[in-house]
């Protein structure tokens, strides 16, 4: 079989084709590595486990070749109705953290296949996820959960742990965010309608991306950005001091960000859900708005543009609030990228549009709690990541270096 041509990355960055090599070493043949796969499933993917069967959740119960070179890899998968189906290896989906996951993306590799297929899109914007059961929980113990929406008085929530989901009710939970991890000390857990729900009392709640477990969203090179063939000005113009260390910096390599907007037909205009929320914004309708974000987060936390317009729905009237939602964004973003990044997001690039909204609101939301300091870096940092500056830092920084107040600068706009 083939490998294709070119190197590409699997779970956890994993690079599939050294993983193809290291399984199939001494397997010659096809038939000896089907075997060969056979068993690197059995020594690295524990089952039972969690996975999809054309967007649809399943038990994976195990993997099998019984030496149909032309069938390839089985699975035996267990629905949520209990009927047990084998169907094969490569129409399951694993999760991308799940243990495991880069030897089933390896084996797709290995048939010419891509290593992460995409899922099929779900009806409407909700994809069914595993539920929680009894055996998940101790309530004996504090329980910590991902938000992924949040409601009046409940949020579905993933456990922090996995990927099942479940439904939190408890009397603080409506002021958690998308993307938060809180702690939960349980009291009950009940089942309604098919779907698990836990009550209890929120501890504590904190921000922690890497703990999340989120898978980061692709950064795609865009070759060099050079600021030798920008434009700064007329000829005779001065070049402006913001821009001056930007300039002497040099070339740097530039990125397009991949953008998750769960239920949008990139084809079709009118099935943008983002712009479905700006038109109830703009009727009035603010809770049917921040409902159609709430969807998207709940689909998947990277869809960056819905944590910057729920900051945008709460920035006028409660900036601390706002800045939640943006920093969300932002601390998903950054997954994307090393500590020592120092690459450009040009806001010509339309997919990374999201990212520097969530950075923009996040930097405003700063200066308006007077955490001027941290605000004028963030806007510094837009600078450096989009030099033409399209969102108008520049006419901010010096505002916020001076530390003038957010409603006095306003007024004098």
């Amino acid at each position: 079989m083939s490998t294709g041509k070119g190197r590409s990355e699997g779970s956890a960055g994993v690079d599939v084709d050294e993983l193809v090599d290291e399984i199939t070493l001494d397997a010659h043949g096809d038939d000896e590595q089907l075997w060969a796969f056979r068993q690197a499933f059995e020594d690295n993917i524990p089952v039972p486990c969690d996975g999809f069967v054309i967007g649809q959740p399943v038990s994976v119960l195990g993997f099998d070749y019984d030496g149909n070179e032309r069938r390839g890899l089985t699975a035996r998968c267990r629905r949520e109705d209990g009927s047990e189906h084998v169907v094969a290896a490569t129409e399951i989906v694993l999760v991308p953290r799940a243990h495991g996951a880069q030897y089933l993306a390896a084996y797709r590799k290995w048939l010419g296949l891509e290593p992460l297929p995409q899922q099929p899109a779900a009806v409407g914007r909700r994809q069914r996820q595993h539920k929680v059961t009894a055996t998940d929980l101790d309530l004996e113990r504090s329980v910590e959960l991902v938000i992924l929406s949040v409601k009046e008085r409940s949020a579905r929530c993933r456990l922090l742990a996995g990927d099942r989901v479940i439904t939190l009710r408890a009397r603080t939970v409506w002021q958690a965010v998308p993307g938060e991890i809180v702690v939960v000390r349980p009291s009950k857990q009940w089942s309604y309608a098919g779907h698990p729900y836990l009550s209890g009392e929120i501890d504590s709640t904190r921000l922690d991306m890497s703990a999340s477990g989120l898978v980061p969203l692709r950064v795609e090179d865009q070759g060099i950005w050079d600021p030798g063939a920008q434009y700064w000005g007329e000829e005779n113009d001065p070049i402006e001091d913001w821009v001056k260390p930007i300039i002497a910096r040099g070339p740097r390599p530039s990125f397009e960000m991949e953008q998750v907007v769960p239920g949008i037909d990139w084809d079709d205009p009118d099935s943008d859900p983002i712009g479905e929320s700006n038109d109830l914004k703009d009727a009035g309708d603010l809770a049917e708005a921040e409902r159609v974000l709430m969807d998207l987060c709940q689909a998947d936390l990277r869809c960056l543009d819905a944590h910057a317009h729920l900051g945008n729905l709460d920035f006028e009237h409660g900036p601390r609030d706002a800045i939640r939602h943006y920093e969300v964004g932002v601390r998903v973003g950054e997954l994307s990228f090393g500590p020592d990044f120092d690459g450009v997001l040009p806001w010509g690039h339309i997919d990374n549009r999201p990212f520097l909204r969530c950075l923009h609101g996040f930097g405003l939301c700063l200066w308006r709690l007077q955490r001027f300091e941290e605000a004028s870096g963030v806007f510094e940092r837009m600078l450096w990541l989009n030099p033409t500056d399209n969102q108008g830092a520049r006419f901010l920084i010096d505002s916020v270096r001076a530390q003038k107040a957010w409603d006095d600068d306003r007024e004098s706009r």
